[in-house]
């Protein structure tokens, strides 16, 4: 994985975004006269403060690659609803043949998780979550379900005002917070 921020003519970062290059494959198409090869690139961009965005690019050549799918990423950025350092509850996310979980962490945990899906909730701004990846390793796939685990998630606040109710009808239980 490469982190690289984009700077400005001056030579200050702009928009602070971690950009970070999580796969490079070399792929073929068969034509009439033989192969032609390509590269795909798989990128997240995120604003480490609960932004991110993921792209994936193919191009003749590499940086041209990279150049399309971190563009890409920058213009798919969404926000994702956290809680303190975490997620706010467990959820399972599905790209393809890929699945991810993603549990709530105390504080101090940090990020357990592979390369792929470490990428996205790093970028995220994500520091203490516990995940599994479940069935399918492609990366890409691994990246598209951790985004679709992230999308599905929502805080408390959210779904009690979005129902009109107290917080207290929508937490169960055993997660009320002490007041």
């Amino acid at each position: 994985m490469e982190r690289r921020d984009r700077r400005n003519r001056e030579g200050s970062v702009e928009n602070e975004l971690d950009e970070r290059v999580v796969d490079i494959a070399r792929v073929s198409k068969v034509v009439k006269g033989g192969r032609k090869f390509h590269f795909r690139v798989v990128a997240v961009v995120g604003d480490n403060k609960g932004q991110v965005g993921i792209g994936i690019g193919k191009a003749p050549k590499v940086p041209e690659a990279i150049a399309k799918a971190t563009g890409k990423a920058r213009h798919a950025m969404a926000p994702v609803a956290l809680e303190g350092t975490t997620v706010p509850h467990k959820t399972l996310g599905r790209c393809g043949g890929a699945r991810v979980l993603l549990r709530p962490a105390t504080p101090g945990t940090g990020v357990v998780a592979g390369g792929a899906v470490r990428a996205v909730l790093e970028a995220a701004g994500i520091r203490d979550v516990l995940t599994k990846s479940l069935g399918s390793a492609t990366q890409a796939n691994v990246i598209q379900a951790t985004m679709d685990a992230l999308q599905q998630m929502c805080r408390v606040e959210d779904v009690a005002r979005d129902r009109g109710v107290p917080e207290a009808q929508v937490m169960p239980f055993w997660r009320r917070r002490k007041s």
